[in-house]
């Protein structure tokens, strides 16, 4: 039954080890797919307008917004879950797990496929943004509020806006709410650029206001 193994991945992947009940009564995560679950069956049988109220319940309830055309696999776990938004041709694979703040959204406004698909396995950190029809493979991890736009190979790791991967190898960033000490953060690395940028330039200007200094009475 699917209920067990949802709450058995729920006792498993939260380092706060709930019992039973609380894995059951407690988690908004569980609750948004159990809505989830009957909107898109009413959904598959195009009774959307049933399916669209269902869903708009389960957003009040969890504050979690899964559309009921989108395709979900076995044991998602969504930890916290406030602010999730999951598109309506978004794909998601098996034992995939999504943090808080997470927007899997497209890009454009015309119909057809215009949301990710995620892989088994797959780790989306709190804020992450993953954009458009793009593909995440299998095992591939997302920092927290990172930007992707493009597709990610299996079992790679991205972070950052736009997402890329460390530059340092063998170092594996904490994606769930941000990167461990030590791994290179991109936004930081374009701030220190535009730092040394700007200094150059303060150098160039004072080289070529020196004769005029030199002039000045």
């Amino acid at each position: 039954m699917e209920l067990i193994e949802v709450l058995r991945t729920i006792r498993a992947r939260d380092p706060a080890r709930p019992t039973w009940a609380e894995a059951l009564f407690c988690y908004a995560g569980l609750h948004a797919l159990l809505f989830h679950r009957l909107a898109n069956r009413l959904w598959r049988w195009g009774l959307r307008a049933p399916a669209r109220i269902v869903s708009h319940i389960g957003r009040f309830v969890t504050g979690i917004e899964i559309h009921p055309g989108a395709t979900i696999g076995r044991r998602l776990f969504i930890d916290h879950g406030m602010g999730v938004v999951i598109g309506e041709t978004a794909e998601i694979g098996d034992d995939v797990l999504i943090y808080h703040g997470v927007t899997l959204g497209g890009l454009s406004t015309q119909p057809g496929k215009r949301h990710p698909t995620l892989g088994n396995n797959v780790v989306v950190g709190a804020g992450a943004q993953v954009l458009g029809p793009i593909t995440v493979g299998d095992g591939a991890r997302i920092g927290a509020n990172a930007v992707v736009v493009h597709s990610v190979p299996p079992g790679e790791t991205v972070v950052g806006i736009p997402a890329r991967p460390p530059q340092h190898e063998g170092r594996r960033p904490t994606v769930g709410y941000g990167i461990t000490p030590g791994c290179d953060d991109p936004i930081g690395e374009e701030i220190a650029a535009l730092r040394a940028e700007v200094a150059a330039l303060r150098e160039e200007v004072a080289a070529l206001r020196a004769p005029e200094r030199r002039l000045a009475p």
